[in-house]
């Protein structure tokens, strides 16, 4: 078994591990902001129980790793909208007049677990962490409870389903392409292993919903609540957990038809426009027919992804098909932020 101390030593051991924030709550219950996703240094420094400082000099050590998992620090508009959507105890306590505030995400929370070295707080997780990974790693097929019983460990589907996305389906999809007298054979194969990937997500989402991990009503209201500043960092997220790296927000009032830039598991150039509009208000064409053009004929990226909160009109969704944009609305957007992956990112 790896030994903690590992995850002090080596970023990509730490990368591996970076989708298992569940942990934090497993061993210290990790207090949010109002916005149910972000910490600022005081809560991160409170849950470790070290000094604020202590905090503010890893961050500094290690900004560029902990801005890519979730840290970002806010200043000017940007930093009034996030105070005065998250108006609480933990931010009024600030002084007034500060310049900039650092904010994390969870999974940037458990970055700063793997990079913490004199905290017990941070070592229990490291261990618990660790632990949590070996035992998946190490049980044995054959102890498993039958495929229709709700005590089915999740996790080993999710790390199915995670092999299956970022290693078979990219592999038949190379042989495919080079193939010529087992083209079709290959491609059937392929549908099976995207239907086994499919089985595993519908479970994985009954088990969420039995255990009522993540209840579609509070995912909608959480949404409902961002600022674009937010929301843009929310669909980062989840194109992060869906396996995307090179995960830039650009977040920026200049528009330019692009807010976010990433690349897939396999290779494929990524670009998001993210729309934060109230439920009644359609996406117009305008819009649409700016993205594409900027994703399209400017950027030339592979995946074009358009994602609202409310939802698009007739004519917008027919410039999407014209310029092979793909459309997320607020129907869909909700099935992606309580766990189900993007098809198109697989």
């Amino acid at each position: 078994m790896i030994d903690e101390s590992a995850l002090l030593e080596s970023k990509t051991l730490r990368s591996s591990v970076l989708d298992r924030t569940d942990v934090l709550d497993k061993v210290k219950a990790l207090s949010l902001l109002p916005d149910g996703m972000h910490v600022t240094t005081a809560m991160v420094a409170a849950y470790f129980e070290v000094t604020v400082e202590v905090v503010r000099q890893l961050t500094k050590r290690h900004r560029e790793e902990l801005e890519v998992n979730g840290m970002a620090v806010l200043r000017g508009s940007d930093l009034r909208q996030f105070e005065s959507d998250n108006m609480s105890l933990s931010l009024a306590s600030y002084p007034q007049a500060r310049r900039s505030l650092t904010i994390y995400s969870r999974r940037a929370v458990l970055n700063v677990t793997m990079l913490l070295r004199d905290s017990h707080v941070a070592r229990q997780v490291r261990t618990y962490l660790l632990d949590m990974e070996y035992s998946g790693r190490t049980q044995p097929v054959d102890n498993l409870p039958g495929p229709d019983t709700v005590l089915l460990d999740d996790r080993i589907d999710q790390r199915i389903t995670h092999i299956l996305g970022k290693t078979v389906v990219p592999m038949f999809n190379a042989l495919i392409a080079a193939s010529g007298e087992h083209r079709r054979e290959l491609i059937e194969l392929r549908e099976d292993i995207e239907n086994v990937e499919r089985t595993l997500c519908r479970h994985h989402r009954r088990i969420s919903t039995l255990e009522e991990e993540i209840p579609a009503d509070r995912v909608r209201d959480s949404i409902a609540a961002m600022t674009w500043q937010a929301f843009e960092r929310h669909v980062a997220d989840l194109l992060r957990r869906d396996g995307c790296s090179d995960v830039v927000v650009r977040q920026t009032r200049i528009d330019r038809g692009i807010d976010i830039t990433a690349r897939t598991a396999d290779g494929r150039t990524v670009a998001v426009r993210c729309k934060n509009r109230a439920g009644h208000r359609h996406v117009p064409s305008s819009d649409m027919q700016r993205f594409a053009g900027a994703a399209r004929a400017v950027e030339r990226v592979d995946v074009a992804l358009f994602v609202t909160t409310s939802y698009f009109s007739h004519e917008a969704q027919a410039v999407a098909d014209l310029g092979g944009v793909l459309t997320v609305d607020r129907e869909e957007l909700g099935a992606w932020s309580a766990g189900a992956r993007l098809r198109a990112l697989r």
